[in-house]
Order: structure tokens, then sequence, then C-alpha cells
């Protein structure tokens, strides 16, 4: 049986463990690029070609949360543990399962007429793919606002401030199709289904209640290790569009600054590596008040104003699916004693990377607001 392709069902069946507990050590020197048990690191070569393997090991760590909040492991399994660490070595990724594995890496092409289907999954049914494929929707929305990037670095190196504009313009008509894509989101993934079904396999061993000392990685690690879960906060797409604005979210603002430095270590390497070149380039919103271009300004804020919607509507998905059924689920517990359901009521205070959810989400849409350049500091600069 190819036990990733099968996830949902063994999940659902309670089958999983039992079915880990029969595989052989899969070896990491003649693994091969196929579907397991034959993945090898030997001649995997290129991160195109080791992503598929990792996401096949990544999600088969749905071992932890098969039993939901009430049957977790302390241990995987040397059998998943030792290739799947391995292979996140090579990749210079955490051993958990990341924004860009279930997102970036989890897609294929359906038909020939472009439509999408996502490769490995959980339980959920049609509202798992969905979440997955609108995420990718919505990072697919951000490539004109990346390809920008370049272009307003070199505008801003020649005082090129025609092609800055153009290329600003650019950026925030990609921000807003990413709210637009973001939208598909009520047609695609039912409240409930995220909730109850899909959330929990989102969820990391770092900050965790569920658990509190972590996950020992059998014939890796002797000791347990934490590792925050997946979140929109590793999305590199948004950090890029930060750095880019110059929008700092300060650590006196709670925990927002230092999670989301932590969040880039959850990234691509090659994600993280453009980031860094990015804030340490030239000052984007510093040679806009430089230059007193109200064209420029408004081009500026505009992108700004963009990004704060977007932030804002996350917050507003974030209620829908989170807040909302996670109120019934305490209704729930209530009337039928709190014998159903108490570690859904325990999540529904934390994201899936560990954070106070809603109060984090708040704290970087008003830090984002914050950006807006005023009139007052485009008068100090220019006199």
């Amino acid at each position: 049986m190819d036990v990733a392709a099968n996830l949902p069902h063994l999940i659902e069946g309670h089958q999983l463990r039992r079915e880990v507990a029969k595989m052989p050590l899969l070896s990491t020197q003649y693994l091969r690029a196929a579907p397991m048990p034959l993945l090898s690191t030997q001649y995997l070569r290129g991160h195109r070609q080791l992503r598929p393997a990792p996401l096949a090991l990544r999600l088969i760590t749905g071992y932890v949360w098969q039993g939901g909040s009430r049957q977790t492991v302390k241990i995987l399994p040397r059998v998943l543990a030792v290739p799947y660490c391995t292979i996140s070595e090579l990749l210079d990724l955490p051993p958990i399962l990341v924004y860009a594995d279930c997102v970036l890496a989890n897609w294929k092409k359906r038909d020939p007429c472009g439509n999408l289907d996502i490769l490995f999954s959980f339980p959920g049914g049609d509202s798992n793919k969905g979440f997955f494929l609108v995420s990718l929707l919505v990072e697919a929305a951000a490539a004109a606002g990346i390809k920008a990037i370049p272009m307003i670095i070199n505008a801003i190196l020649h005082h090129d401030c025609c092609s800055l504009e153009t290329a600003l313009q650019d950026v925030a008509l990609s921000i807003f199709k990413m709210r637009e894509a973001f939208k598909l989101i009520h047609e695609c993934v039912h409240p409930g289904a995220f909730f109850r079904s899909l959330r929990i396999y989102l969820s990391g061993w770092k900050d965790s209640f569920l658990m509190p000392e972590g996950l020992v990685y059998e014939g890796v690690w002797d000791s347990p290790k934490q590792f925050f879960g997946g979140s929109a906060a590793q999305s590199s797409t948004l950090q890029c569009f930060d750095v880019l604005l110059g929008i700092q979210h300060h650590t006196a603002q709670g925990f927002s600054a230092e999670y989301l430095g932590c969040m880039r270590d959850y990234m691509p390497a090659a994600h993280r590596a453009f980031i860094q070149t990015l804030a340490s380039g030239p000052s984007l919103r510093q040679f806009v008040l430089a230059t007193g271009d109200a064209g420029l300004h408004a081009a500026f804020n505009k992108c700004v104003s963009a990004l704060v919607d977007l932030r804002s509507y996350h917050i507003q998905i974030a209620t829908k699916y989170i807040t909302i059924p996670a109120g019934r689920c305490r209704a729930e517990q209530q009337q039928l004693g709190g014998c159903v359901h108490e570690g859904m009521s325990m999540l529904s205070e934390r994201g899936t990377g560990g954070t106070g959810f809603m109060r984090f989400l708040k704290a970087i849409r008003d830090t984002t607001r914050k950006a807006q350049l005023t009139e007052q500091e485009a008068t100090v600069l220019t006199h």
C-alpha cells in the first residue's frame, strides 16, 4: 500500500500507525525519487527533485495526530524520522510539515486545461483540497508583485521615478489579486470541516499544550525537539512585501516580530536568501520620501493599503473558520459535559504555528497600517 497516497483513509480508520509499524527503514543511501518506500537521497539532485520526497514523509507525520488531540504520540518512529530528517537537512528546512510543503509543493495539473489538484491530503475531503489550492492561488497571485521587486530596486538605484511608480502599481495590483483569490475559500472550504478535521494536522509541537515536551525523532535525537506547525506566517511572499515596504513588526507589540523572524527558518532556503538580500538593499520608503514625488507617494501608499486590506480580510476568514466553529465546539462541550472536542476547543485560541492567532493577526495588520506615508513625513524630508 502506498502509505502517503492513502493517508486520509488510514488516519480516519486509525490504521496509519499500524501501517507505519510494518514499514522497513527507508535507506537514505539507496532511496529513489519514487513513491514510498523507494525514496533515495543518493539520486535526488536539486531542490525541485528533493521537494516531493519530504512531502510524502512530512505528510506521514499525520502519524502524530491520527488520534486527534487525545491520542498524540511522544516518539516519531525511526522508519519515518531518519529519512525525514535526512532530506529535511538537505533542504535546510526543519523536520515538520511547513507551509511550502502543503501549499507550494503540493499541487499538480489535473488535465490539459490547467485545472489543479493536490498531491497528498489529510482528512477533510474537498475542503482539505480546497484549502491548499486556494492558498496556492493566493501565492500565485503574488507572482507579478514579486517579479516587480528587481525592477523597483533597479529604479531606485537609477533614480527612475517613472519606472518605480509603474512597478509599485504592479505590486499593489498583485496584492489586491491575492485578496480576490482568498475569497475563493468560501466556495471551496467548509468551516466545520476545516476546524474539526484539517486544522490539527497543520499543528506543530512547539509552544503546544498538546505536546508540551515536543517530539522525539527516534534514531536522530535522543531528546524531544520542538518545531512550529505550518502557518501562513511562513509565506515568503508576505514577508517580501513587508521588507520591501519597510514594515517593521516591533517586538514591543508582543510576539509578532520574534515569531515572524523565526518563520523565515521554515521557508525554502532560496526564499530566505531573497528576503535577506532585499532587507540589505536600498530603502524604498526613504527613497520615495526623499523624492517628494506625489505620484510615488500615492503608489507606495496604495501598496500599503492593499496589504492592510489583505490582512484585515485574513482576520475575517480566521473568525469564520476558527473563532465561530470554536464557539460552537465549546457549546457542544457544555451540553455534553465537556466530553467531546476538548482539544479542538483548546486549539481555538492558538494558531497552527503556536501563536495566539487573533492577537497576532491584528498586531501585524495594525503595524502595516502605520507604514502609510504621511504628508508631514514628506514635508520634513524635502525641506
